[in-house]
């Protein structure tokens, strides 16, 4: 590959700044966006911090993106910043959205593999060794998630992977789920090659979900596989406590993979036998069939919903996107490079 034809790594070049260690990369970098959530954060970065010290002889940065916080965020980064032992590179990223704050942070990450962790969780302290051990193997052209439990009692247990197996994602399997973005990693010459996400999806973008779904499906589309480890694990603190809040979750997910199946349509078609496996599953619940999920009472009729709404909003955004930005040189959007990146 050229690096020096590569888009992301044009992107990424002039926003790098020196290695924080005379001649080398760290070896990991921790990627965590935040918006608003101070008092979460603090845990999530002594936790990283902690697994750090835990193993030191893996050096290590933390890249903290605030995704535009009003609530003191930017004051607590300031102080760790100039107090911690391990380097924090603290960004700020006025453009709202997940997707947009995730590519904030790959730009200025240094690390020789990077890991993305939501600023809700908590890592495991053997988090690091498990790690170390997975990319000791030599094997690069991966995405490679671990396993993700509920942090507090009280909250429902959704945004979860507790599978005890090792296994590589599949076309029989739907890939949203199968890594989650809260616990992500992956070498950064793999993110060089898939490019940056695709700003319109994510938290707080036009498709509200998938960001990471769609990044796992472009790494397949590039050759690459996509592995969950039952270890190396965080544990997810969502506070949400009421069917509501998991309900409205449940929506915003399936919207953005309804977005998905048509993005990638040509190439990616068999992103449609899960929709029409959630069809015949809609129509069996008619009869008596199984829910999605019988704990939480999660029917597939909105999964069958809000695809189709998904699809529809992804099909409205093509059509009334402005042509103008691609046409001037040195204007191209982290769109265009995920679609360009994705053919």
């Amino acid at each position: 590959m050229n690096a020096e034809r590569h888009p992301l790594l044009r992107h990424l070049r002039p926003a790098l700044p020196a290695p924080p260690w005379p001649g080398q990369r760290p070896q990991v970098s921790f990627i965590i966006c935040t918006r608003d959530r101070a008092a979460v954060l603090e845990t999530c970065v002594d936790s990283i911090l902690a697994a750090c010290r835990a193993h030191p002889a893996f050096t290590a940065e933390l890249v903290v993106v605030d995704n535009g916080s009003c609530d003191g965020t930017a004051s607590y980064l300031s102080r760790i910043a100039a107090t911690s032992d391990i380097t924090l590179t603290a960004i700020h990223e006025p453009r709202p959205g997940l997707a947009a704050a995730r590519n904030a942070g790959l730009a200025r990450a240094r690390g020789r593999v990077l890991v993305f962790v939501d600023d809700d969780c908590r890592l495991d302290g053997s988090y690091l060794a498990d790690l170390e051990r997975h990319y000791a193997s030599g094997e690069k052209w991966l995405i490679r998630g671990g396993r993700v439990e509920i942090g507090d009692a009280l909250d429902l247990p959704f945004t979860v992977k507790r599978c005890d197996q090792r296994e590589r994602l599949t076309h029989a399997v739907h890939p949203g789920g199968f890594v989650l973005g809260c616990n992500m990693t992956m070498h950064r010459e793999v993110a060089a090659r898939i490019g940056p996400f695709d700003e319109r999806f994510g938290a707080g973008g036009a498709l509200r979900s998938a960001e990471d779904t769609d990044y796992l499906v472009r790494a397949i589309l590039a050759g690459m596989a996509v592995e969950y480890v039952p270890d190396m694990t965080i544990f997810h603190h969502h506070g949400r406590r009421d069917r509501k809040a998991i309900d409205r979750l449940h929506r915003d997910y399936h919207f953005g993979n309804g977005a998905l199946c048509v993005k990638h349509i040509r190439r990616a078609p068999w992103l449609f036998r899960h929709f029409y496996w959630a069809v015949r599953a809609a129509l069996r619940e008619l009869v008596g069939g199984p829910k999605f999920d019988r704990d939480l009472e999660l029917s597939h009729w909105p999964i069958v919903a809000m695809n189709v709404a998904g699809a529809v909003k992804f099909m409205v955004l093509l059509l009334t996107r402005r042509p103008d930005r691609r046409s001037q040189p040195g204007a191209e959007t982290a769109e265009a490079r995920a679609e360009a990146s994705a053919q």
